[in-house]
């Protein structure tokens, strides 16, 4: 092998040995996170989610350098769940933005070491007006740490960064823990798909969760048949409705099954002009209660390799949803 050659495979396989080094450090990280879990942090982690609960306000989120990334990703996801958040930066919190903490807020203070010069205003400030103060950090005696109402402290996991100094580990506890408050904060308020879908109406995540009631054709848009109806007549109804479907309904409305493409298909060799709809329909097929969100409708098509569904009511079809409909909103 030509000796450029040899050093790239030998470079690709370095990278890959890397890549596996870094995430069985983190994944250690983690495993000692749950470890701590179930050892001296359950009780601080419940008391946190007992006084974020309890605040009238929002939660204000702080933190320097990489715990502000952090810290601004964690205040966005409690205040997609239900948890109304945002990010301060300590800085700015000294020239002025303490102003925006308010007597009934909660603050969630992050720093590894618990040492960050920049984070003592937000902390003075806390303690002044006596506003609950919850501190994430690897340093349970530091001055983050003893100025908190609670301190969630977190395993001091080695770095996934070779030379121990840049935060990868770190920062992924961090993460953890404020996904697991942001989750349990969620539970404890009994957020629903309803609640998240007023937050999140735009893109994929939106679209997946619109209810098919409020995507479904109905009434006389609804490709439907008696029992007893000819087929020419159904063909008729599967061509101008145009979903690849008829629905067939007993006397009282109740939906018997459906005839789609597919059948026609595999009854080509039959006298159809004098076969009844349900000589051929296919009985029990897929639907869904109009509350069922669009993720699910999807997931439930792709599983079938079908392209419609029908929405039922008290076994009575009252819609039907085809995969361009889906496709059209943007959940597909």
């Amino acid at each position: 092998m030509h000796a450029s050659l040899k050093r790239k495979s030998a470079d690709r396989r370095a990278a890959i040995e890397s890549a596996a080094r870094t995430v069985a450090t983190e994944q250690a990280g983690i495993a000692a996170l749950a470890a701590a879990l179930d050892n001296g942090l359950a009780d601080p982690f419940a008391d946190a989610v007992d006084r974020i609960s309890a605040i009238a306000g929002r939660v204000i989120v702080t933190g320097v350098g990489k715990s502000g990334h952090i810290g601004a990703k964690i205040a966005a996801t409690l205040a997609s769940t239900g948890t109304p958040a945002f990010f301060v930066h300590p800085s700015e919190a000294n020239h002025g933005d303490l102003g925006m903490i308010a007597a009934d807020d909660a603050v969630i203070a992050i720093s590894w070491s618990g040492e960050s010069q920049e984070l003592k205003g937000i902390i003075a400030y806390s303690n002044r007006f006596k506003i609950p103060l919850v501190a994430i950090t690897a340093g349970e005696t530091s001055a983050l740490a003893r100025a908190a109402d609670v301190v969630l402290a977190l395993p001091r996991a080695p770095e996934a960064c070779p030379h121990g100094l840049a935060p990868t580990t770190s920062t992924l506890l961090q993460l953890v823990i404020g996904d697991a408050l942001a989750v349990a904060l969620l539970e404890a308020r009994g957020f629903t798909p309803d609640h998240f879908r007023a937050f999140h109406p735009g893109g994929q995540l939106g679209a997946s969760l619109t209810p098919v009631g409020e995507l479904m054709h109905s009434g006389d848009q609804m490709p439907l048949a008696l029992i007893g109806t000819k087929m020419p007549v159904a063909v008729k109804t599967l061509s101008k409705k145009r979903f690849g479907c008829v629905c067939v309904v007993d006397e009282a409305g109740r939906l018997a099954g459906i005839v789609t493409d597919g059948d026609l298909a595999r009854n080509l060799d039959r006298n159809l002009v004098e076969t009844n709809v349900e000589d051929i329909m296919t009985p029990r097929p897929k639907t869904v209660p109009p509350q069922t969100l669009a993720g699910a409708a999807i997931a439930l098509l792709y599983d079938h390799n079908i392209s419609a569904i029908i929405v039922v009511e008290d076994d009575r079809p009252v819609g039907i949803v085809h995969f361009h409909d889906l496709l059209r909103i943007g959940a597909a």
